[in-house]
């Protein structure tokens, strides 16, 4: 495993995922942000040194670090802008010509899921056909 890719494994372990897989999910270059909103992408309240403390918000060089930096710098992302008071984040995609991870990094090699079940079918007719909703079920 290489370097940038154990980067991006440790950021998909931590708890700060959830922002990891937002940033690689975003399409543009800037994302403006609260601190509340990062709150409801965790699902839990950031630790009260990243209301007081500006470092918290410091972007890392290199894989090892805090894992909030972790989390946006292996989504190919960098603070750019943190206003403490209003508590507004701006987040800006690395410009140094770093690489996005690709979707089969994001999400794994594509599979197949197994053989279309014998007699089902997505055409509208079968849909609502007797034959998937008995009587018992409307």
């Amino acid at each position: 495993m290489t370097t940038e890719t154990e980067y991006r494994d440790r950021a998909r372990r931590s708890k700060y995922q959830g922002l990891y897989w937002r940033l690689c999910g975003l399409r543009v270059t800037e994302w403006s942000t609260s601190f509340g909103e990062i709150e409801s992408i965790l699902g839990f309240a950031l630790p009260p040194s990243a209301r007081r403390h500006r470092p918290w918000w410091a972007n890392q060089r290199s894989g090892n670090g805090h894992s909030q930096a972790t989390a946006w710098g292996a989504a190919g992302w960098e603070t750019a802008e943190v206003d403490m008071d209003a508590e507004t984040l701006l987040l800006r995609r690395k410009g140094n010509g770093e690489r996005r991870p690709s979707l089969d990094e994001i999400f794994g090699p594509p599979h197949s899921v197994g053989e279309w079940p014998e007699g089902l079918s997505l055409r509208r007719e079968d849909m609502y056909d007797d034959r998937m909703y008995p009587a018992s079920c409307s």
